[in-house]
């Protein structure tokens, strides 16, 4: 099916609906220690693998990780019950607590590539253009909280490189569509409905020089 359906959860441990992917805020996890998650004494990322086999679908929960001193803004993605990843937000403003990460995040869920972005990366270019340059056919946003350039942003993005972008931002969840169009809700649990298949459009362009009839002693 061309539909995708992905069910955005701002606050609570609702049931979800069927859907394609899930997106949870900061709030499900919470705070996530490495350390702790590697001897057994919590099974936080454990947890978001459960829900996408229970749930059938792929699933994405904010956190914050910590690793020997240094915090980072994370996702945890996975997917039929099998954990994908862990991404982190990879631009650090100055006077900020959080370490950068290395990488964008890019998984397979719920039959499409999908990528991540999380709290600053919205606000590089660069990010949202890489992850369009990979085939995504959905970019996902998390933040802990909502700013007003949020939705400005996600609506250029989407426009512009073609990927539709759902985030949840707080309290709040937004889908910004490939048309410019924009749809938030307050509630709980909300399910947008996109496209699976990538918007393209043919570009032709003239420039000058290299000339046609190339100089024989070349």
């Amino acid at each position: 099916m061309d539909c995708m359906k992905v069910c955005v959860v701002t606050s609570g441990a609702a049931r979800l609906p069927e859907c394609d992917v899930a997106l949870f805020g900061f709030d499900k996890l919470g705070a996530v220690d490495y350390e702790s998650e590697l001897s057994g004494k919590s099974e936080k990322f454990e947890e978001v693998a459960r829900l996408s086999r229970a749930a059938g679908c792929g699933v994405v929960c904010g956190c914050i990780t910590s690793s020997r001193g240094a915090v980072r803004k994370s996702a945890a993605a996975a997917c039929s019950g099998k954990l994908l990843g862990i991404s982190d937000m990879c631009r650090v403003f100055g006077d900020e607590k959080y370490k950068s990460g290395a990488s964008l995040g890019l998984y397979m869920l719920g039959g499409c590539k999908a990528g991540v972005l999380i709290e600053n990366d919205i606000y590089f270019p660069e990010c949202m253009r890489s992850l369009a340059a990979c085939g995504c056919s959905l970019v996902l946003f998390l933040s802990e909280g909502l700013r007003p350039v949020h939705s400005v942003l996600m609506r250029a993005y989407a426009y512009l490189y073609g990927v539709p972008v759902i985030g949840c931002a707080g309290r709040t969840a937004l889908f910004a569509e490939t048309s410019g169009g924009l749809a938030t809700s307050n509630l709980p649990l909300t399910l947008f409905e996109t496209s699976r298949v990538p918007c393209w459009r043919t570009v032709t362009s003239r420039m000058r020089g290299a000339a046609e009839d190339d100089a024989a002693d070349f």
